[in-house]
């Protein structure tokens, strides 16, 4: 996931400013990429006016810098949905942002596509616990200095435990997305013409 996606996504929601941009991306936003610095920003929403992915318009502001207010262009919408639709790789590690960024724009996905993205990340997590979950967790340690065995192996495995159980929850929660998808629980199909209140993020960055 490149921070152009980010913007494409944010900006298809709403036409922002850099600073709007910034400031979400410093709150709400802090749960789908951390860190992003203003500089960062703005050289990218340079390139995307460069290879045409969007626009902008300067709002004149007396008194004030004159704001330049960004869209997205048909190509940049092609862009954004190539990824959003997209191949998606689940990473090895289920806390990676991107899933949930993608899942953050649901409005510009249908719901066949919605559940084939949640089945993706769901059998890769089912498969990871099948595999890893009942591994060897001996501690392999030869240390030169003193080393308290017993309590870093009771400490290895009392975290071990909180994964567990975090893995756990966080399966049952795609179950949950893909059930009510598939019983129409979750609203009604998207319309794309129409554009999407942004709401705030949740920590697991599943939902805005």
């Amino acid at each position: 996931m490149k921070l152009e996606h980010l913007l494409l996504g944010l900006i298809g929601e709403k036409p922002s400013t850099g600073y709007e941009i910034k400031r979400y991306l410093d709150t709400h936003g802090r749960f789908l990429r951390s860190n992003t610095t203003m500089s960062q920003v703005y050289r990218s929403l340079a390139g995307m006016v460069e290879r045409g992915w969007v626009l902008f318009t300067v709002d004149d502001r007396p008194g004030a810098q004159d704001a330049k207010i960004y869209r997205v262009t048909p190509e940049g919408m092609t862009v954004l949905l190539d990824w959003l639709t997209g191949p998606y790789s689940p990473p090895s590690r289920f806390q990676d942002p991107e899933f949930g960024a993608r899942l953050s724009f649901a409005g510009f996905m249908a719901r066949e596509q919605l559940i084939d993205l949640i089945e993706t990340e769901l059998t890769a997590r089912e498969d990871q616990v099948a595999r890893f979950r009942l591994r060897d967790r001996t501690l392999q340690v030869d240390p030169d200095v003193d080393f308290d065995y017993e309590f870093a192996a009771a400490f290895n495995e009392r975290m071990h435990v909180y994964g567990m159980a975090a893995i756990d929850n966080y399966m049952d929660m795609l179950r949950e997305l893909r059930r009510d998808l598939l019983d129409g629980v979750i609203g009604s199909a998207p319309a794309i013409s129409k554009r999407p209140i942004r709401a705030e993020a949740s920590e697991s960055g599943a939902t805005r």
